[in-house]
């Protein structure tokens, strides 16, 4: 009996110790824990419109985390994004950053973080990094910014380096949308500009094999492509031209803003503009053939040029009166016809002319329309080219630069057309009593003609009729504002309005070439609102 307590004993006892052992719980293997994030590089750059691999460390081999989910940029941007996590070796990983095309430069300071536990929003963050976009060569890089975009590749790849020379080429023109595309046509290209020429930007002369229609414009062989280096607007021309097509001026060039690629390398915003050439479709006179040197057929036509650069092969400066504002004269030039058909006649006639209208003007009978000026000058068109020069604050006209008068058959001498408003226009920098006064009631033969009580009040009244047009220009700022931002981006990572200084004396010309692209145009709109107040106030 004694011997079965025992063992009754025994077997409770084991059933305790048995039971003890199932409350004890086994110590569970440490789970990893996620204490640190680490990105290899300080500061990534992303190739525009491309991708970047940024590497990164997690200190924990054993820490899992979903790639595509548990991993994230802080804070995000507007401007790139991750596109992909994956592997990269023990303990290694790549995230991928893919730059999302826009347009504006970005430099943004970034973490990136890893999510500790799925489902919860607690991140673990490396220290800061810089991602910034790589951009590609500006000169390699043609964009697309809305303009025709046109293409001249020289024969061989020859690089254009004269003024007088022609190389032979080839001419083309994408759009968007494909209105106005011209597939390559047999062209020859040359420099062209005086100033302009010596400037890091570079203007052409394109000679087409046969007239055609470029962008929508009358057919002709002539072309030019106007560099607007030192016009942070780059739409000083584009505004100008506007204004005189207002006036009823007998022709205006047309023009368009494109991007130009030289030979596979896109050289920025150009201007493709008429070239001031006698033909119906520009500068409508009569064509002059080497036998008119008679008779109503020696009267016309004559297109002038006044450029105090005095570099036609035909030219002479006038002397009469007060109009002797440079030295020597007003230097004048024979544009048309062309030196090797122009017959010393010719010359001879067309001299004559412009000698006994200034001695008219200068005359004592100078307000009669029979002796007087009238008899000579179509004076509406003087009073129209007049106001172009003035509302835009070109002071050219006083040098005188790319100042034109032309005369037709049988007719009298007219003004016009406009070309060249890049240099100073709106800038009270070039002429700072412009804020308050005329800026060119002096130039040329003009200070002669204000002294005409009749000539005076005809600037008036055709000023006050044309008001509510010029007011609207504001408005058309507006509009090529938008359309070029674009293509300003590219134009001045490229070329810096500002190096005018450096061939000018160390002074830079219109007053806004360190100034952004938009900041310019609000610039020149204030400053063509204060010459309309001006003119409003002075005339």
């Amino acid at each position: 009996m004694r011997h079965i307590r025992k063992i009754a004993f025994c077997l409770a006892a084991l059933l305790a110790w048995t039971a003890c052992q199932k409350e004890v719980k086994q110590p569970e293997e440490p789970k990893p824990v996620l204490h640190y994030v680490q990105v290899v590089s300080e500061i990534v750059e992303i190739p525009e419109k491309g991708t970047v691999e940024v590497l990164f460390s997690v200190k924990d081999a054993g820490f899992t985390f979903d790639l595509q989910r548990d991993v994230t940029i802080y804070p995000s941007s507007e401007a790139f994004t991750l596109q992909e996590v994956r592997p990269a070796g023990e303990f290694l990983y790549v995230a991928v950053l893919a730059d999302k095309g826009g347009d504006d430069d970005y430099e943004q300071a970034v973490r990136l973080g890893v999510r500790e536990k799925a489902g919860e929003e607690v991140f673990v963050f490396s220290s800061v990094f810089t991602v910034r976009l790589k951009r590609a060569d500006p000169g390699v890089l043609i964009p697309e910014t809305g303009l025709p975009t046109v293409y001249v590749n020289t024969e061989d790849g020859a690089p254009i380096v004269s003024k007088t020379d022609y190389l032979t080429a080839t001419l083309g023109i994408r759009s968007v949308g494909g209105e106005y595309e011209m597939e390559d046509v047999s062209c020859q290209v040359r420099g062209r500009g005086n100033t302009t020429w010596g400037w890091p930007k570079k203007p052409y002369l394109i000679k087409l094999d046969k007239k055609e229609s470029v962008l929508g414009m009358p057919k002709h062989k002539r072309w030019i492509l106007l560099a607007n280096f030192m016009d942070r607007t780059l739409m000083r021309n584009l505004v100008s031209m506007k204004v005189s097509s207002m006036t009823g001026l007998a022709w205006t060039p047309s023009c368009q803003p494109v991007e130009l690629v030289l030979n596979g390398l896109h050289q920025g915003t150009y201007l493709l503009i008429e070239q001031v050439r006698v033909d119906k479709n520009r500068v409508n006179i009569t064509e002059m053939s080497k036998e008119d040197n008679s008779g109503e057929a020696l009267t016309g036509g004559y297109l002038l040029e006044l450029d105090f650069h005095y570099d036609n092969e035909v030219q002479w400066r006038d002397t009469h009166g007060s109009c002797v504002q440079m030295e020597g004269g007003i230097p004048f030039g024979i544009k048309y016809p062309d030196p090797e058909d122009l017959t010393t006649t010719q010359e001879t006639y067309i001299k004559n002319y412009v000698f006994h209208a200034a001695e008219a003007l200068y005359g004592p009978d100078f307000t009669d329309p029979e002796k007087g000026y009238a008899h000579y000058l179509d004076v509406d068109s003087f009073v129209n080219y007049w106001l172009v020069f003035e509302v835009m604050g070109n002071h050219e006209l006083a040098n005188p630069g790319s100042v034109y008068m032309h005369k037709d058959r049988g007719g009298k001498l007219v003004a016009g057309p406009c070309w060249d408003f890049d240099w100073g226009v709106l800038s009270y920098r070039t002429s700072p009593h412009g804020k308050t006064g005329l800026i060119n009631r002096n130039a040329i033969w003009y200070a002669r003609l204000f002294e005409d009580p009749a000539f005076a009040e005809k600037v008036r009244n055709r000023f006050q009729e044309l008001l509510p047009q010029l007011e609207t220009i504001p408005g058309y700022m507006d509009e090529l504002q938008e359309r070029l931002s674009r293509s300003a981006k590219y134009n001045f990572r490229l070329w810096n309005p500002a190096d005018d200084a450096s061939m000018n004396g160390g002074h830079i010309i219109n007053g806004d070439e360190n100034m952004s692209f938009d900041q310019a145009v609000e610039l020149l709109k204030e400053n063509y609102r204060i010459r309309l107040t001006v003119m409003s106030e002075k005339l």
